[in-house]
């Protein structure tokens, strides 16, 4: 059988598992810390963990000891920040209605604003204690699929530099800024990025204490290059005397978790069709929505080896169709699928469309060959998002 980090995928471990599954290594989510770890020491910055990518709570008391804090998109994810993890709270949501503003400054530490709009109109409402920061929108692209790319043209995140020179009068009490440009890139990508943001915006930074360097740092994928990252931030900050700040969505848990399902039916409808207890709409929404095709364990590209399947989803929906693999043996009912890099951006964005259920979710240890259950889902959990 194949391994996982450095977990044996045995049939007597296949089949304990309830599928579909979502198993996450936890000795692999603290490789990825302790590349973090390195670079916050040597450049003197700061990494947070971003919600929006990876969510895994149980696992707070092992990213702590690593991360300073969190970054949050909503009220429920600031509120989870505080009570699990701790540390440093960074809220940023493109527009706060005001219940939400109320009970984000009850979690939050450090508040950032989408438009002037919104500074201005709940300016009198952060409280001493709390940072605030404005979004800012670089106007430079390095994303290639739009739906990810927040300079897009149009782009309704951050403030242009036209929108920020019009109102500095009325930035006063503003002690950071925010830039999120990129999408799974390199080092390089981010060394353009901040030359054109201090291009645009460095007139401000000596009104500034801080600045957040947003997300889409692929730190932790084998070829990026940290030494790189390390001097960009060391460079910026001796000319700036800034506290720099990163929020990598993907980075903490890159490539330390699979999703495992079971073949429900395999039949021809003018080529083989595998139906699997797992579903790319709601299990895996990126497939789609990005779209890419998942690496699955000891499979090809179609016609490289010799079974053709197509795989399709346990939903309703015409296109819940993960993609088409080739195998070395025929599928059968019963058989497992091994999805790799399944723990970012899966989670965090599944649902119980269709009624089916979520994935469960298993915790496995390299060093110590536990398996731990964390989580199983069932009719509760659909029926009590309804009414």
């Amino acid at each position: 059988m194949e391994q996982f980090g450095k977990i044996n995928f045995t049939q007597a471990l296949l089949d304990g598992l309830k599928t579909p599954c979502y198993l996450v290594n936890e000795t692999r989510i603290e490789e990825n810390l302790r590349i973090l770890k390195q670079i916050q020491d040597d450049a003197a910055c700061k990494i947070l963990l971003a919600f929006k990518g990876f969510a895994l709570w149980n696992l707070a008391p092992l990213i702590r000891k690593y991360l300073p804090g969190v970054s949050a998109s909503s009220v429920n994810e600031a509120r989870l920040g505080r009570e699990e993890f701790g540390g440093e709270v960074h809220a940023y949501v493109p527009a706060y209605s005001e219940s939400d503003f109320k009970e984000i400054i009850k979690y939050a530490d450090h508040i950032v604003f989408n438009s002037i709009g919104q500074w201005q109109k709940f300016k009198n409402s952060v409280p001493s204690n709390i940072n605030a920061g404005l979004r800012i929108n670089p106007e430079h692209r390095e994303t290639k699929t739009e739906l990810y790319d927040p300079c897009a043209p149009f782009s309704r995140l951050g403030i242009t530099l036209k929108n920020f020179t019009n109102n500095l009068d009325n930035l006063q009490g503003i002690s950071g800024l925010h830039f999120h440009n990129l999408c799974e890139l390199n080092s390089d990508a981010l060394e353009r990025t901040i030359l054109e943001v201090n291009k645009k915006f460095s007139f401000f930074f000596p009104k500034l204490k801080w600045i957040n360097f947003g997300g889409g740092h692929h730190i932790t994928r084998t070829d990026y290059d940290i030494k790189r990252l390390v001097r960009i931030i060391k460079e910026f900050k001796s000319q700036y005397n800034l506290e720099v700040y990163l929020e990598p969505g993907e980075a903490i848990a890159l490539n330390t978790g699979v999703l495992v399902s079971t073949v429900l039916d395999v039949f021809n409808n003018g080529r083989d069709i595998a139906i699997l207890d797992t579903s790319a709409t709601a299990h895996m929404p990126d497939v789609l929505e990005m779209p890419y095709r998942p690496y699955i364990f000891g499979t090809d590209l179609p016609d490289v080896k010799k079974y053709n399947y197509r795989l399709g989803g346990l939903t309703c929906l015409a296109g819940d169709v993960i993609g088409d693999y080739s195998f070395d043996k025929p599928l059968k009912e019963g058989g497992k699928i091994i999805f790799g890099d399944m723990a970012h951006y899966t989670m965090v964005k599944n649902s119980t469309f269709n009624g089916v259920n979520l994935p469960s979710i298993y915790t496995c240890n390299s060093d110590t060959d536990e398996l731990k259950l964390i989580r199983q889902f069932g009719y509760s959990d659909y029926k009590n998002r309804l009414s």
